[in-house]
């Protein structure tokens, strides 16, 4: 794939499930997350590998919707920061930021950065927490990604289908023990580099044609899986997109980071973790992100607005960014900002 993009890569393929096959298809499932329950709860066992057949690829039907079970239990143990409804963020993946270890002021002053694992140094982390900033980041927690440092740890039995329109990058096989050990020591990086929290993207395959069977219920327990990691390590756990299983999961994540809910006409989908004092980190990517003197108003009021396609967003910590989540930002107040970042650099 193209090594500077995020899980934009595949909304054109993630659309909200009917009622009617929700209903259709819940019942069995739900008795599937049940038995499951049972048998893991949240003390899933680290590295153990959860399969729901025996040839441990998942099983079930591709994009089965999220069981209407009950939710997993909220895991003990003090995390060091939440984040809260309302909070102001920037996101940055593309180019690492030019952020000097001196520095008095970062731009834009939010409360929260999410920025990419890998590729940002310990000392940018550092000096943000100095500047008072709270660092979120990004890894993906259900794909390969080639040229990723650890990315010749994953084995091909882990990786099924391509993601549509992303050559090299597959899914992974979420319950595999070789992926999960591969994830633990991605937590754990996180948590060595001084990280308040963790973005796992593409935790939604079953709802993608992703090779595996991946269903509802693996998602759900590679959840709780990540949570048994994150707690220990007091990191705030958030769930990127998969509306479908928020119900199962709420408990146990801290956080949501959501792409393009106006444009798919799904924000109310969302609007539980609002509820549940939980903020959304909302991100959409208007045609014509990018110009210094910002988009049109009326664009502006589309995407962050709470009626027509944007109901349900009301609460939403809503950014207008570019598809490559470079340092350019516009804000629901029509403010632009631009966070220094080095073009040469690729975070992916």
């Amino acid at each position: 794939m193209n090594e500077t993009t995020v899980t934009s890569k595949k909304l054109a393929t993630r659309r909200p499930w009917s009622l009617r096959r929700k209903l259709i298809l819940g019942g069995a499932l739900a008795l599937a997350v049940l038995a499951l329950a049972l048998g893991l709860g949240l003390g899933l066992t680290i590295g153990r590998e959860h399969d729901s057949d025996d040839d441990g690829n998942g099983g079930g039907d591709n994009g089965s919707p999220a069981p209407t079970s009950s939710p997993l239990p909220t895991p003990t143990g003090n995390i060091t920061w939440t984040p809260k409804v309302n909070d102001t963020w920037q996101i940055i993946l593309q180019s690492n930021m030019i952020l000097d270890k001196d520095a008095t002021s970062v731009t834009p002053d939010v409360a929260v950065y999410d920025i990419d694992l890998f590729d940002t140094p310990a000392e940018t982390i550092a000096t943000l927490h100095r500047l008072g900033k709270k660092v979120i980041c990004y890894f993906s927690g259900g794909s390969y990604e080639p040229r990723r440092p650890d990315s010749g740890d994953f084995k091909e039995e882990d990786m099924g289908k391509e993601l549509d329109g992303w050559p090299g990058e597959r899914w992974l096989k979420l319950g595999s023990e070789n992926v999960r050990g591969i994830m633990k020591k991605r937590v754990e990086l996180a948590g060595k580099k001084g990280c308040d929290g963790v973005d796992p993207d593409n935790v939604d395959g079953f709802q993608n044609d992703n090779g595996l069977g991946l269903t509802a219920a693996d998602s759900i327990a590679f959840m709780a899986y990540l949570s048994n990691l994150t707690v220990p390590l007091h990191l705030a756990l958030g769930l990127k997109n998969a509306g479908d299983i928020i119900a199962e999961v709420l408990p146990i994540v801290h956080f949501s980071v959501n792409e393009q809910c106006v444009e798919e006409s799904e924000c109310d989908t969302f609007a539980p973790f609002v509820a549940a004092d939980k903020p959304v980190f909302h991100i959409e990517y208007p045609d014509g992100a990018g110009d210094q003197s910002g988009l049109k108003k009326s664009v502006v009021q589309k995407y962050c607005g709470d009626q027509g396609a944007a109901a349900g967003s009301g609460g939403f910590s809503t950014v207008l960014k570019k598809m490559d989540l470079d340092g350019w930002v516009e804000y629901c107040d029509e403010a632009v900002r631009i966070t220094a970042v080095n073009s040469t650099d690729s975070a992916r």
